[in-house]
């Protein structure tokens, strides 16, 4: 076990007898959502993984460890307490060493994930090329990450406040496998479309389990996006979301809101552009992501536990 890591006791045992784990990450309840939402949120996900038949690990940084699962009162004080960072690959030394408390970001959950062996995560949307990174540079550490920790992702794509084309042609740069679950176009987060098409579509858990199995049995180290659309029922139309984030970008650009920031201030103005509709996409399109990777987490197993005969 690594010194920097500490376990609940349900995923430490299910990581000893080889049973499927679902990582998870905090900035979404942390950044991501409003309280209590993302407080249910994250329990009711959490069961969603476990009825599954997989178990969940909500990953966060606590008094210098890496907590692989949070227990309820953790879960809440993710929830609730404002101090908490935001944790991407560059801040794990200084908020380790200082003792400080931090939300893991995609790109962190996935080293947190690797080094605790877990291959399987879910969350919402993962980041990508923001819009006018020709002149900004603003990419997110997602993407490289992608590109070299074997961890699979399941997501809605990515956040329709990117440019969605510009990440896909980075992760085809980087090498990362764009997988579409039950579709050929790429999910833009919040709606089923985006105009752009995946690399491969897979029907069924057991497909994307072999895919991840023959990839890293291969030595092709780095992630893959398993890209999952949001429900029907609670997706949103594409040219409606675009103009309310083409609003919420002007004012971020008035208010100078750059780095960090970004992201969860966008989120919370489509928020309330949409009178809460967007944080109702959000909260569905996550629970789909947890249940559709704690199949593709079981399947994996299998996958290995087939090796082992």
């Amino acid at each position: 076990m690594h010194q920097y890591l500490t376990y609940t006791e349900e995923v430490k045992k299910a990581l000893e007898m080889g049973k499927p784990v679902v990582a998870l990450e905090t900035t979404i309840i942390s950044h991501g959502m409003p309280y209590p939402q993302n407080v249910q949120m994250a329990r009711e996900v959490e069961q969603i993984i476990r009825n599954n038949g997989a178990v969940p690990a909500t990953i966060g940084i606590m008094n210098g460890k890496i907590k692989i699962g949070l227990n309820d009162e953790e879960l809440e004080e993710f929830a609730t307490n404002e101090q908490v960072e935001k944790v991407s690959r560059r801040d794990f030394p200084y908020i380790l060493s200082s003792g400080k408390m931090g939300a893991t970001t995609v790109a962190a959950t996935m080293i947190a994930a690797d080094l605790a062996g877990i291959r399987i995560f879910a969350t919402g949307g993962i980041g990508g090329v923001h819009r006018g990174a020709e002149t900004t540079m603003d990419i997110s550490a997602d993407l490289t990450e992608l590109s070299h920790t074997n961890v699979g992702v399941i997501c809605a794509g990515v956040k329709s406040i990117l440019d969605i084309g510009r990440t896909l042609e980075y992760l085809e740069t980087k090498g990362v496998p764009v997988v579409g679950f039950k579709t050929e176009e790429f999910p833009s987060f919040y709606s089923r479309e985006s105009g752009f098409g995946v690399d491969f579509r897979l029907d069924e858990p057991e497909e994307v389990g072999k895919v991840l199995k023959t990839k890293w049995d291969l030595k092709l180290n780095g992630g893959i996006v398993i890209s999952n659309p949001v429900p029907a029922a609670h997706a949103m139309y594409h040219d409606q979301i675009e103009s309310v984030i083409l609003e919420a970008l002007q004012k971020a650009d008035e208010l100078k809101i750059t780095g960090k920031n970004v992201t969860p201030f966008l989120l919370d103005s489509i928020k309330q552009l949409t009178e809460g509709k967007s944080l109702e996409t959000n909260i569905a399109l996550v629970k789909h992501n947890a249940e559709v990777a704690a199949k593709i987490a079981v399947a994996y197993a299998g996958q290995k536990s087939e090796q082992l005969v």
